[in-house]
């Protein structure tokens, strides 16, 4: 029959993309917890707790860990992240400097600094220098050479991480600063740093926070018991008493200072982040 109609079929009903996303999510879901599980009843708690969650051994550390250890490592974070900063910003304006030379000498900089490990830093500040300069001594003691060491690593990613701020600052700030009567330099101190400063918070706290951890590179110098920061703290403790509780311990006093940092840090991004919107 020509005439006759042919029936239409109907459409096969597939899933909605949000029904996929669901389903694919419920999978991630399951999964996490099947291993979580998994790594619960194969894992041996006893023997995790009789190597690293020795109580005696843990309120042994206190008060040193704090009053001592941790001291350190803050006073040495804080010292290397403001010799960086200086020494990043002066980096930064010379990458950005119509001189060739200076542009040249920062690119180089960056590029040796940034390549190298934190470890030959502290090394070559230990061992390179006193060989190259004989009855030189760096001010500070085991101090000011740990600010010097974190403070070379931290101006290569700072002077980078300032630069891109500088140019992220709109050229038209420059422009109505010099129309105002402003020099080049009066108005990059006074308007366009401070608004630079604004915008690279959060990299920089990131930054300070990676230095927290790269302090532990200290007992490549050399230092007394009195010098000693967070990891060297804990392994000499742990090689005393062949327990890792003090290992556990001292992780947790650096989480007491990084988790509080990066919640700053998320806040300050959150902030910008609404500010731009």
């Amino acid at each position: 029959m020509s005439g006759a109609e042919v029936p239409l079929q109907p459409k096969k009903k597939g899933l909605t993309r949000r029904q996929k996303r669901s389903l694919s999510r419920g999978v991630q879901y399951v999964v996490f917890v099947a291993a979580v599980i998994a790594f619960a009843v194969a894992a041996d708690w006893g023997r995790l707790k009789n190597q690293f969650a020795q109580g005696a051994i843990a309120r042994e550390m206190f008060p040193d860990v704090i009053t001592l250890a941790l001291k350190n490592t803050v006073l040495y974070t804080v010292s290397g992240f403001v010799v960086g900063l200086v020494l990043g910003m002066v980096i930064a304006l010379m990458r950005l400097s119509s001189v060739g030379p200076y542009r040249w000498l920062a690119g180089i900089y960056i590029e040796i600094f940034r390549g190298l490990p934190a470890l030959l830093i502290f090394i070559f500040i230990g061992v390179a220098v006193p060989l190259a300069f004989p009855g030189t001594e760096i001010p500070g003691g085991t101090y000011g050479k740990v600010a010097l060491a974190l403070g070379l690593v931290a101006a290569a990613y700072m002077a980078e991480t300032i630069r891109a701020g500088i140019q992220a600052v709109p050229k038209g700030q420059m422009e109505a600063a010099r129309s105002l009567g402003f020099s080049p330099a009066r108005a990059m101190i006074s308007i366009i740093i401070p608004q630079a400063f604004r915008i690279i918070l959060p990299p920089l706290t990131n930054e300070l926070v990676l230095l927290f951890k790269d302090s532990s590179l200290v007992l490549f110098l050399g230092v007394t018991l009195e010098e000693r920061e967070l990891s060297k703290f804990g392994r000499d403790l742990a090689s005393q008493t062949a327990n890792s509780t003090p290992i556990l311990v001292a992780g947790l006093c650096y989480l007491l200072v990084t988790i509080p940092l990066g919640f700053v840090v998320r806040r300050m991004e959150a902030k910008a982040q609404e500010a731009v919107k």
